[in-house]
């Protein structure tokens, strides 16, 4: 049985830092990954990351405040975020952000800049690379390597944890198997748990967030440190903090995914709408012009199953440059009948029949809406831009369904991340850092740019020092420990 300072479980966005940290302030690290490569969600997220009091802020005359991304986020979650873990990323943001640029990390140059896929900050606080989120692994990465062959971290690829070795209530340790053999190694200081969330898990998803998965997430997306951690007793937070991204494509092979690359353009600020929403039973349910997106995605929370349909016509087509990203209107036409969920008839009512919608509930909302373009209001939600009838042949329709890329719901921990039982009492020697401990306590029930990736990277880093015993550069402030209501 080998024996090291930490174990991190987990090589992504938040387990790297952890490790490579740990190493640097002088501990020995056991790094375990159960793909056959680093990275994790790094190889498929967009990478936003937000701080105020950056370098950048201050090079292009932004004047941004700690208090004012707190206040911002504070607004667009409505106050259900966990304040103390929220302020303890806040406190190290602008260090990330020029850390990064002092590591040669590569900013989008538009970046810092107000981003509306969501509901927006006020301010240009939100950063990225110009590869996403493989940006941040390229510097990752290339940290990684010297304290691997200085043999400070041991790197063990293709690693699948199978439990947490325990000595009266304690985790001590892990158990893992490696090509096709079992092996166990001892941590003096602590094992994190750095593994994600559970998006592409659709049992556990339904069981812990209550609603049907429908994810962009990664395979390996499964909950695995979730499910370890709550065999040994920890608690899970954040249940009633879900909230769905608005709208993405169907998979043609799997209904539990969806495909984020050829994504709907659902945001009213970048393409004004032509078409109209409606559910499985051909009625509307907002205004489809609505800005805020976290209003539409409020509203979708209450459409069955949370799938619905972007219903339009032809002249839509010609109107708006791309319906779905980086496709021609010529190449939606050429998809629909063809690609799942992209349907085409020669009539409203064939259309429906087609997508699987109420055929005469259909009919019957095209005909108000057409009326209410007409007369240039919308009584029934209140939309604005009416710019044309649904009207010229052939119609579309295009399902959606809220989907998931995060998972809201995650392990409880405190502010020193040490993982938490229902009682609040601290599991010794678990920690945790990531998208296991859940989007909702560092969004709440929202989405706040850039606060899940910043918080993974910035809770990694502070708990690979703070195991390794170098000096905490804040405070043990747990005074204030707020946890989301059960």
């Amino acid at each position: 049985m080998s024996s090291y300072d930490i174990i991190v479980v987990g090589a992504g966005t938040a387990g790297l830092p952890c490790a490579i940290f740990a190493a640097r302030a002088g501990a020995r690290v056991l790094l375990l990954e159960k793909e056959e490569e680093i990275g994790g969600t790094l190889h498929v997220s967009g990478g936003h990351l937000s701080a105020a009091g950056t370098r950048r802020q201050k090079d292009r005359g932004i004047d941004d405040s700690t208090e004012d991304h707190f206040a911002d986020i504070m607004r667009i979650s409505k106050g259900s975020i966990r304040k103390d873990l929220v302020r303890l990323a806040l406190s190290q943001s602008a260090w990330l952000i020029d850390w990064l640029q002092d590591e040669g990390f590569e900013f989008a140059p538009e970046t810092p800049r107000i981003v509306y896929g969501h509901e927006p900050y006020s301010t240009p606080r939100t950063y990225y690379g110009v590869d996403d989120a493989r940006s941040v692994l390229k510097v990752l990465r290339r940290l990684l390597q010297p304290v691997v062959e200085s043999g400070a971290v041991t790197l063990a690829l293709g690693a699948r944890v199978k439990g947490l070795l325990t000595d009266e209530g304690r985790v001590v340790g892990v158990q893992y198997a490696k090509k096709g053999s079992i092996e166990r190694a001892l941590a003096a200081k602590g094992v994190v748990l750095a593994t994600g969330g559970f998006a592409a898990a659709p049992d556990l998803f339904r069981e812990i967030e209550g609603f049907p998965l429908v994810s962009a997430a990664p395979d390996h997306a499964t909950g695995d440190g979730f499910v370890m951690a709550h065999g040994v007793g920890a608690f899970i937070a954040g249940r009633e903090t879900y909230l769905p991204t608005f709208g993405g494509l169907p998979h043609p092979d799997d209904p539990h995914k969806s495909v984020w690359k050829d994504r709907p353009l659902l945001v009213a600020r970048e393409r004004p709408p032509y078409e109209i929403y409606v559910d499985r039973f051909g009625k509307r349910w907002v205004a489809e012009d609505e800005e805020s997106v976290d209003a539409k995605e409020r509203a979708l929370m209450k459409v069955d199953g949370l799938t619905f349909f972007v219903v339009f016509d032809d002249l839509a087509i010609e109107k708006s440059a791309n319906m779905i990203v980086g496709w021609s209107p010529d190449d939606l036409r050429a998809q629909a009948g063809k690609r799942e969920g992209i349907h085409v008839a020669d009539t409203v009512f064939d259309l429906a029949a087609a997508a699987g919608i109420d055929s005469f509930g259909l009919e019957r909302t095209v005909e108000l809406y057409n009326d209410y373009v007409a007369r240039g209001v919308d009584p029934d939600f209140s939309r604005r831009f009416l710019p044309a009838p649904i009207a010229k042949p052939p119609f579309f329709a295009i399902r959606n369904h809220g989907i998931s890329l995060v998972t809201f719901a995650g392990v409880d921990v405190d502010t020193l991340l040490r993982v938490r039982r229902e009682d609040s009492t601290a599991i010794e020697g678990l920690f945790a850092a990531g998208e296991i401990l859940g989007a909702g306590a560092t969004c709440g029930n929202s989405f706040c740019g850039g606060m899940v990736m910043g918080p993974a990277i910035i809770f990694g880093k502070l708990l690979g020092e703070r195991l390794a015993g170098k000096p905490d550069p804040l405070e043990d402030d747990t005074a204030e420990v707020t946890r989301p209501s059960r």
